[in-house]
């Protein structure tokens, strides 16, 4: 067989393989929005219906009647908007002064700041409950909000790993030009890692919008409640029924935003791809 009929050869499985991974990570997401369009008693149906006749978007107007749906909206776009843009800020400035400042400790401090990641969110929930307690924070978004204000330690391990390619002769010869520390950051460093900062900002984002645990242990009113509380309630009170268009439906309106993220920033994304492959 010839270099090239294996090449091809090769390709053709890679494709199928790829085909293949491509049908189990989007076949759930088409089922979901599927069912959102379908009556319930097509949910059963045997063989399966795929594509309902006809599309019933009756369930996209209901989840607004069903439940704070919009409020759950808003809840969790302050949250995650507000953690994600102002913490994306403050890492890269850690990140940057890890990488490319000199100070006293700095190796422990981040040596330190690391060993933290080590420790399971379940150890430290009871105490930051009675801090935020104390400080009369329960039922409100403040808990969720204020410590992502401060960074997030593995966007700054990931773009000090980053930076430590950027040669140190051009953040040098910035400060013999006269920058100010800020304007080394603003100008120089962070045009270099935007598509970094891309690529975390998308990943932190879904985090926080997914996040379950931290809001079901601070959040008791409806009206406080973040997108993931409502659905759950969806779940427990619509399942029963087995109303599961509605719960698909409220499903969908949950995934918008993070696609709509993904689309914003998917030129940056594979831009940090490119970029770590090639300087790997």
């Amino acid at each position: 067989m010839s270099h090239s009929r294996k090449r091809n050869l090769t390709s053709t499985i890679i494709f199928i393989v790829l085909l293949i991974g491509a049908v189990f990570m989007i076949g759930p997401l088409l089922w979901m929005l599927s069912t959102s369009l379908k009556d319930k008693q097509d949910v059963f149906a045997l063989p399966p219906v795929w594509i309902p006749s006809p599309f019933n978007f009756g369930k996209y107007k209901e989840i607004w009647e069903a439940g704070p749906l919009l409020s759950g909206i808003k809840n969790s776009l302050i949250i995650a908007l507000s953690v994600t843009v102002v913490g994306t800020f403050t890492s890269s400035l850690a990140a940057f002064a890890f990488a490319k400042l000199r100070f006293p400790g700095k190796n422990k401090i981040f040596l330190l700041m690391l060993s933290s990641l080590m420790i399971p969110y379940p150890a430290v929930m009871i105490p930051q409950f009675f801090i935020f307690s104390k400080l009369g924070w329960i039922d409100t978004l403040w808990p969720l909000i204020v410590p992502g204000l401060f960074g997030n330690i593995v966007m700054i391990f990931f773009l000090r790993q980053y930076l430590s390619s950027v040669p140190n002769a051009i953040i040098e010869a910035a400060k013999i030009d006269g920058s100010s520390y800020f304007r080394l950051y603003s100008s120089i460093t962070f045009p270099l890692i935007k598509p970094a900062i891309a690529a975390q900002l998308i990943l932190w984002f879904m985090g926080i919008w997914n996040d379950y645990l931290a809001p079901i242990i601070y959040l008791n009113s409806p009206e406080k409640q973040t997108l993931q509380l409502v659905i759950a309630n969806f779940n427990a009170t619509y399942a029963i029924q087995t109303d599961y268009p509605l719960i698909m439906a409220a499903s969908i309106i949950s995934l918008l935003p993070m696609l709509i993220i993904f689309l914003v920033f998917q030129k940056q994304i594979i831009e940090s791809v490119a970029i770590s492959g090639v300087k790997g």
